[in-house]
């Protein structure tokens, strides 16, 4: 193997300071630790209230637009939901039109736990976007809305 190519410092410096993917990673992983504890008290994480949240519709959605609009695989999603259903929050359930496809139901008592969780995600939230002094939060949201689709 021949030497390497040398990267200088100024390199490294520069990705440090511009990285869309490392400040996403590092903001994201903030305020999720954030969401957590302020979530802890029900019994949640930020990603389990995301998920219950994903549920609350007129009727159970199957698998697919869930997985997509958490931006998850259907294995990730299926690993997420077993400890929400072992809790008795939610139920999945053979699609009565596809047995192939499953549906995905919050439950009276995943109902309960959302909405003893809202408060604290709106308090939680408001917190996070008030830490947005320069920025504008809609003008963020949109920007990551256009990022991850």
């Amino acid at each position: 193997m021949s030497n390497p190519e040398i990267i200088p410092f100024a390199t490294t410096l520069h990705v440090r300071d511009t990285c869309l993917c490392m400040h996403l990673q590092r903001a994201a992983r903030t305020i999720a630790r954030e969401f957590d504890t302020a979530l802890k008290p029900v019994g949640l994480t930020n990603q389990q209230f995301s998920l219950l949240m994903a549920l609350n519709r007129p009727e159970p959605p199957p698998m697919g637009p869930v997985a997509t609009l958490l931006g998850t695989d259907r294995t990730t999603l299926t690993a997420a939901l077993k400890p929400l259903a072992q809790r008795g929050w939610v139920r999945v359930e053979p699609d009565a039109n596809d047995r192939r496809s499953k549906r995905l139901a919050l439950t009276k008592d995943g109902m309960a736990v959302l909405v003893e969780a809202l408060p604290i995600w709106k308090k939680t939230h408001a917190a996070v976007e008030a830490r947005l002094v320069e920025t504008d939060a809609d003008h963020v949201r949109k920007a990551l809305i256009e990022i991850g689709g």
